[in-house]
């Protein structure tokens, strides 16, 4: 019974690889033209680099903060794959073909044709850092600098569309909340004069403090009358005329104090009145301060997004710009075919030296 022939002795026995010196010489050939294929025809790497923008670079970290930008943070995650979706839409191909004018110039049978050239040619990646890479293998240097120069430009021009839509939207709503804003901040300014008005106080703080001082001037006023009262008695009777007309004077000092001293809130410069009126003051003065603030801040951000619109294009930083490396560019294809036929051929030679025991006296024969 035979033994049972080997795939490399099947192919050591095959008709054009039978003669060694033949057989080798074709190897030869083929490893020779799979390595000549490697390096020839030269294909030339073309790379560009970008990163998203850092806001406090552009001093808009707090306006970009409140308002939810797109690109928060350098090398954010989310800033990156955002950018490595765009750069891998349609609307990026369509735009760089337009801007090389590819259907032309590659004379290419139909746009989807295109599309599925550049899909296939273009590379987008991420790098450490949150960097973006993007590069092309072509065998004409040219051609590979300004595909990828158009792609970073394509991308940078995508992202500012997105984020003058963000900022459009974002307008709408800083609109309205201003409108509401100032709508708040007129009625709180009306109840303000209108308080200031009905309770006759131009200056509603000042008055309210005078009122409330007013109780420690009169008690004041009443001792010094006193003492000046039992001053005089020592020298007249309460039917003087001095004496007589201090008495009125502090009679007169001590309705005033019963005056100010009142808590009915509608009786003019009291304690009550006071009381009620610094309520009412401290309320509306509140609600105006709040209603001043608000609309200050939405006048802010809304002011933030005219410098939202100037700055879109920056979403994305260039961090090299295009360039052909200057490193050959090896074909790896060819090369490990070239690779694996010759370890083949090194299994080949060790089979005619080594054959197995079966098959020994094949060889031989042959």
């Amino acid at each position: 019974m035979l033994a049972r022939r080997t795939a490399i002795g099947t192919l050591v026995r095959a008709p054009v690889l039978r003669d060694p010196w033949i057989g080798r010489a074709v190897l030869a050939a083929i490893i020779a033209l799979l390595l000549l294929l490697s390096f020839f025809p030269e294909r030339h790497r073309g790379v560009v680099t970008l990163t998203p923008t850092d806001p406090n670079s552009l001093g808009l970290s707090g306006t970009l903060g409140q308002l939810g930008a797109l690109n928060s943070v350098f090398g954010n995650q989310a800033a990156v794959e955002v950018a490595l979706k765009i750069g891998r839409s349609v609307s990026v191909r369509e735009s760089v073909a337009k801007q090389l004018h590819l259907m032309d110039r590659l004379h290419f049978e139909s746009r989807i044709a295109m599309h599925r050239w550049l899909e296939k040619k273009m590379t987008i990646r991420s790098l450490r850092g949150g960097i973006v890479q993007i590069e092309t293998m072509n065998r004409d240097p040219v051609l590979a600098k300004e595909l990828v120069g158009a792609y970073a430009s394509a991308i940078q021009a995508e992202l500012a569309k997105v984020s003058r839509r963000q900022t459009e939207y974002k307008r709408d709503v800083l609109v309205q909340l201003v409108t509401e804003a100032s709508e708040r901040l007129a009625r709180a300014r009306g109840a303000y004069d209108t308080f200031r008005l009905r309770s006759r106080y131009a200056n509603p703080e000042s008055s309210i403090e005078a009122i409330g001082s007013q109780v420690p001037r009169i008690q004041a006023n009443i001792r010094a009358k006193e003492v000046e009262l039992n001053a005089a008695r020592q020298f007249a009777t309460d039917d003087n005329m001095s004496v007589r007309q201090i008495l009125a004077e502090l009679g007169a000092l001590r309705s005033q104090l019963a005056a100010a001293e009142a808590t009915n809130p509608t009786q003019r410069d009291s304690v009550g009145r006071a009381v009620a009126a610094s309520t009412q003051a401290e309320r509306l003065e509140r609600e105006l301060k709040i209603a001043q603030a608000l609309y200050d801040s939405y006048m802010r951000y809304l002011e933030g997004t005219s410098v939202e619109d100037l700055t879109s294009t920056a979403s994305v930083r260039l961090l090299e710009q295009p360039f052909v490396d200057t490193e050959r560019q090896i074909n790896w294809g060819p090369l490990a075919a070239a690779i694996a036929l010759f370890l083949l051929w090194g299994a080949m030679e060790f089979y005619r030296l080594r054959p197995p025991v079966g098959e020994r006296m094949i060889v031989r024969e042959t």
